[in-house]
């Protein structure tokens, strides 16, 4: 078993687009804000309070590229990674980032899905398996279909 677990996941809404970064040899990054909220009601005064925390999401390679294509401002995403700090010294000053660097993400709504509806010959169908059907032909069956 492992000593320790880096894992996040996240159901929330692109606060922007998708911003690429190509690399010499084919990577690339994209990065992206993400928000997520959390509703309460305040007890002394009956007011519902929403509070938004933002995440920025890295993506590498062929998942930033799909991201890149599919995603917009507004959609929302379900999103596994782990949690990743980087710093770097900008005017003699320290700085830290917090970022998800995100493994896997399921798209829940996507604008340019609904906007951009799919060709009809585009569209495959699956045949469903051939199946031997025993009970055909057995006398016995008092079910009438």
């Amino acid at each position: 078993m492992a000593n320790s677990l880096n894992k996040v996941m996240l159901i929330g809404h692109l606060g922007d687009e998708v911003k690429m970064h190509y690399f010499e040899g084919g990577n690339s990054i994209g990065r992206f804000p993400v928000a997520t909220n959390e509703s309460y009601t305040n007890k002394q005064s009956g007011e519902k309070i929403t509070t938004t925390e933002w995440h920025n999401v890295v993506v590498r390679n062929k998942l930033a590229e799909i991201c890149e294509k599919y995603l917009s401002k507004g959609d929302r995403v379900f999103i596994e990674g782990r949690i990743k700090t980087r710093q770097w010294e900008q005017d003699g000053i320290k700085r830290y980032t917090t970022e998800i660097h995100a493994l896997d993400m399921t798209f829940l709504t996507t604008k340019k899905d609904l906007n951009n509806p799919p060709d009809s010959q585009a569209q495959t169908t699956v045949e469903k398996p051939k199946t031997e059907d025993k009970s055909v032909g057995d006398k016995n069956d008092d079910v009438p279909f």
